[in-house]
């Protein structure tokens, strides 16, 4: 069976994001058949895996979730906020696996956001290199002037 990345493994179970599972493994709470992990470690589906006394539940055949979302004003294009404003993962009701945003839109932005499990679909979608265009309505309330519209036209 092919070895992965521990922290790839922890993430993809849903336990926690990639990054996460990093602080995890440096902070000592992960192990790997009963063994503390450290970074760079590898394991595969069929190791036992814990973070902090947790055991992580990694399924045979992975089901990849796409979903879209009206982002309405006022949430924040995050998983979790530190100043306690509202997130966009609190309009996820009912979605049992942890899936993240692909790309963000502004507190005071609306409009469509996706959602996704699938890490390769997302990168493709955000990466510079695959030249997928996105397009951006703007309304400016109140009205904008000519003179305005110059400045921001030159930069």
């Amino acid at each position: 069976m092919e070895k992965i990345r521990l922290q790839k493994i922890i993430a993809e179970s849903g336990f926690c994001s990639r990054r996460k599972a990093e602080e995890y493994i440096e902070k000592g709470m992960v192990k790997v058949n009963g063994h503390p992990a450290k970074i760079g470690d590898k394991a595969s589906i069929r190791d036992s895996i814990t973070v902090g006394g947790d055991k992580i539940f990694t399924p045979k055949k992975r089901v990849n979730i796409y979903i879209m979302l009206n982002k309405p004003r006022g949430y924040v294009t995050t998983m979790s906020d530190e100043l306690d404003r509202k997130c966009v993962t609190e309009l996820l009701v009912g979605v049992d696996e942890r899936v993240y945003p692909i790309g963000r839109l502004d507190r005071n932005s609306e409009g469509m956001l996706l959602f996704t499990n699938d890490g390769k679909f997302a990168n493709d979608i955000m990466h510079p290199s695959r030249h997928i265009s996105k397009t951006y309505r703007v309304t400016v309330r109140p009205k904008i002037t000519d003179e305005q519209l110059v400045l921001l036209s030159d930069g």
